[in-house]
């Protein structure tokens, strides 16, 4: 049976953010992730997951200037000291939360930068990444977005973010596995999740098109759900995903896609 955890920067977003954790205790839910934990102090994010029993699994490192439209750093060649002081402050948080893995966003190909220096970039500032990450207990994942909403993001497929993988060579890098991106950009969902099951660290979710709930769009969930146990993945699985109406409205497909 799959393990679900909240993505409280999708759900519950007619909530001020630090209530959510409540919301999403409410409702079920064990565990949480969300993109940034770094507005907001450790102490207190702490305090909110302890007071409603939740367990915290993913968070990002930081990825620039978000509300500037940036996604990631990681693959820019003037950015590597903001990037690496960066992986200082989420081992910091992911310390005080008892976050177990985070996920590096490799950002957008800069301007006037060839897609061969960004990956030299890329693989250095992950090679630092995970070696540091490593001595902390955490576990570095990175995550394929698809190319229709965020034009210009560096890792787009599947195959290409096992060749990084591969090319790092750390065993404390593994692939973020995002259903409904991997939709968009290449179907094959259950025979890439069954290949590579070894080298996925974590799951995430959303129906396709929209981003809805599972049971909105064109995705099996209920054939994929069972693919995933059987493939053996006893991860979390991040309900990423935009709610058609409101979340507590739209959690029904919990029951009814998992039986």
């Amino acid at each position: 049976m799959p393990r679900f955890a909240a993505n409280l920067t999708m759900l519950f977003t007619e909530l001020p953010f630090m209530e959510r954790f409540e919301a999403a205790a409410k409702v079920g839910f064990k565990a949480v992730e969300y993109l940034f934990p770094y507005a907001y102090d450790k102490k207190e994010l702490t305090a909110a997951l302890r007071a409603n029993g939740l367990q915290q699994v993913l968070h990002n490192l930081p990825a620039g200037n978000w509300d500037g439209g940036e996604r990631g750093i990681a693959c820019h060649p003037d950015r590597v000291s903001e990037f690496r002081e960066g992986v200082g402050m989420a081992i910091d948080y992911a310390t005080a939360l008892g976050c177990p893995k985070l996920n590096c966003l490799l950002g957008k190909l800069p301007q006037g930068v060839s897609a061969e220096e960004a990956r030299k970039v890329a693989v250095e500032n992950l090679r630092f990444a995970a070696r540091e990450l490593q001595a902390a207990g955490i576990m570095l994942l990175i995550e394929p977005i698809n190319h229709f909403d965020i034009p210009g993001f560096f890792l787009t497929r599947t195959d290409q973010a096992l060749a990084l993988i591969e090319e790092v060579g750390s065993t404390n890098l593994l692939l973020q596995y995002d259903i409904y991106h991997a939709q968009r950009m290449e179907g094959e969902l259950g025979a890439t999740i069954a290949k590579n099951m070894a080298r996925i660290g974590h799951i995430q979710l959303a129906d396709n098109p929209g981003r809805g709930e599972p049971g909105t769009g064109e995705i099996n969930y209920p054939w994929l759900f069972k693919h995933i146990d059987a493939a053996g993945y006893t991860g979390w699985i991040g309900c990423e995903y935009k709610p058609k109406s409101d979340t507590v409205n739209g959690l029904g497909w919990r029951a009814a896609l998992t039986q």
